[in-house]
């Protein structure tokens, strides 16, 4: 009984260190405003819904491909324009519901925890990453192991997976949910060595952005304190009172 206890405690202190900060955040949010806490997540669900109706239809698959579809062998100018909207068009293989609930669940906890534009700009970076990757994956050739075959260059490439693995990683850097961060990122690359195709080298190279994005923040911020005066030194001078 004592071991039983014992382990129950442990675990317990665990899921405080790992998710307590994070939980806190998202729970104060939504009971201080509900739904109206994360007004971007409701209209990314909402536009990927449309999408996936509108595409659907037999007058609608065509010009949601022109606005929202995505392939290698696209012009690079034609898909940077499309890439944005590329997240929010779902994978016709792929249950619309998995989609909605990445958005709903992972872009809600992102922009509560991060605010409206960190959000985006990390999604849309992550989702970059994998895009810009595809060409240069299918340019070294299925020999290389960062590499893909050319037919590759014509696979519709859109939804929000890349884009929620990437905030994913973020959110749990930002709250030093450390053991959470490491399972994403192991669960990516075990998706590569069981299926190695285009989705699971796209996730790779979106968290290989994150984690650059990451490193520049903390390049970033070890050199702003080291730049901050300090008392007893010639720059310091107390704060003006008035």
């Amino acid at each position: 009984m004592r071991n039983a206890s014992g382990a129950r405690g442990a675990l317990r202190s665990f899921a405080i260190r790992e998710w307590g900060p994070l939980y806190a955040t998202v729970r104060a949010a939504l009971v201080a405003r509900g739904w109206r806490a994360i007004p971007m997540t409701l209209a990314a669900v909402c536009l990927t819904s449309v999408f996936q109706i509108v595409q659907n239809q037999d007058w609608g698959y065509q010009p949601v491909q022109d606005i929202g579809s995505v392939r290698a062998e696209d012009p690079l100018v034609l898909a940077l324009l499309r890439t944005p909207l590329s997240l929010f068009v779902p994978a016709l293989d792929l249950p619309v519901w998995g989609a909605l609930a990445q958005i709903l669940l992972v872009f809600g906890i992102a922009e509560i925890c991060l605010g409206r534009w960190r959000t985006l700009v990390v999604a849309y970076a992550a989702t970059l990453a994998g895009t810009l990757y595809a060409r240069l994956a299918i340019a070294l050739g299925p020999d290389s192991p960062f590499g893909l075959p050319a037919s590759d260059a014509q696979v519709v490439d859109t939804g929000p997976s890349a884009a929620v693995v990437g905030l994913a990683v973020y959110v749990c850097w930002r709250y030093r949910a450390r053991w959470t961060g490491t399972l994403v990122v192991v669960a990516m690359v075990v998706e590569v060595l069981i299926k190695n195709n285009l989705a699971g080298k796209e996730h790779i190279a979106a968290i290989a952005a994150v984690l650059a994005v990451i490193a520049f923040q903390r390049w970033r911020e070890r050199g702003q304190r080291g730049a901050e005066p300090r008392p007893g030194t010639r720059s310091w001078k107390p704060p003006i009172r008035s």
